[in-house]
């Protein structure tokens, strides 16, 4: 069924055709290969995870916790899809839309931490007394926790203000997107990564934005694989597993917060030592997932985009052709 966005059906983003998907003598062919089908292909990306944060919002009443997740997620995978474009885009366009999908999956973050910190205060290894401050802190939270009602509105106004930019992308991209734009979209994400994991070494702000830009690549290579074969896949692997890998950890430097915000009537020597025990759980995540993803991040970003274009390349040339470098969207 084509995605219906605001009561119309965008032309770039109804289903292809089935010539389109097969080619005249069945045999699959890549969007990665024509600019205008990549054009259209990355639209649909992006409509589809504008129907996602959709769905999770018509779901709310049933999985308040788990809507509020899905939501979010699809928010990051359409920026995910707005920044392999953004090469491509006006400054002032591209910047308008990534605000827009940064607000609306922002206005959900207390939510998703109120539903997170149970979880991740269970995991902890504590003693009694850190364990019943951290009891006495999910009371105080339970307490703030926005109304269902007003969480369901959260929901709903995000994905209306997702499914907007829809439209907006349609129109300020240029008529065919050529794979060279969306390497460099690539690649200034990856470099974006790897200098927030640098600095992660002394900041648990940056390891969290490492994290963020680690979960885009993770989409963004989904995304090239899905059009390519086995060996952007195994790239796409990697990435995931370090975005896996760093989950736990950037899960505790939000709890560290909640603690900190949920702390009323509770002593400060209290919250100092449940926070001190976070930070040393924290310490050793930090220091473990740094060290894991050394080899993924070792590549500057102009290198890690020609290991990607290779990776599609060789995928995309057939087996009796091997000599032959292929042809990549004008890459």
């Amino acid at each position: 069924m084509a995605t219906t966005i605001n009561g119309e059906t965008p032309a770039e983003t109804a289903p292809y055709a089935e010539n389109d998907k097969l080619g005249p003598l069945g045999a699959p062919v890549s969007a990665l290969r024509d600019p205008a089908d990549l054009r259209k292909t990355l639209l649909r990306a992006f409509a589809s995870a504008v129907r996602d944060a959709q769905k999770a919002a018509a779901s709310v009443d049933d999985h308040m916790h788990e809507a509020v997740h899905d939501a979010r997620k699809a928010l990051r995978r359409a920026r995910s899809v707005l920044r392999m474009v953004a090469p491509a885009l006006p400054k002032s366009e591209r910047r308008a839309i990534e605000q827009t999908l940064q607000e609306a999956r922002r206005s959900m973050s207390s939510t998703r931490d109120h539903a997170v910190a149970p979880v991740a205060l269970e995991r902890l290894v504590l003693g009694d007394e850190d364990r019943a401050t951290a009891s006495r802190v999910l009371e105080n939270a339970a307490r703030a926790l926005p109304a269902v009602a007003e969480i369901k509105q959260l929901v709903h106004d995000a994905a209306a203000r997702a499914a907007t930019q829809l439209e907006v992308l349609d129109a300020a991209l240029p008529a065919e997107v050529p794979w060279d734009v969306v390497r460099e979209g690539i690649e200034d994400v990856y470099g974006e990564a790897r200098g927030a994991r640098r600095s992660a070494k002394r900041s648990t702000p940056w390891f969290h934005a490492w994290r963020r830009r680690t979960k885009e690549l993770t989409y963004q290579l989904d995304f090239v694989a899905e059009h390519s074969g086995p060996r952007v896949a195994a790239i796409h692997g990697e990435m995931a597993s370090i975005s896996d890998l760093l989950g736990p950890a950037v899960d505790l430097v939000m709890l560290r917060d909640f603690v900190e915000t949920h702390g009323q009537g509770i002593p400060s020597g209290e919250l100092r030592h449940l926070q001190q025990a976070i930070d040393a759980q924290l310490a050793d995540l930090v220091k473990e997932g740094r060290r894991a993803a050394r080899d993924t991040f070792r590549q500057k970003p102009k290198k890690f985009g020609k290991r990607l274009t290779k990776a599609v390349r060789r995928d995309l040339t057939p087996a009796d052709d091997a000599d032959s470098d292929g042809e990549i969207a004008g890459g």
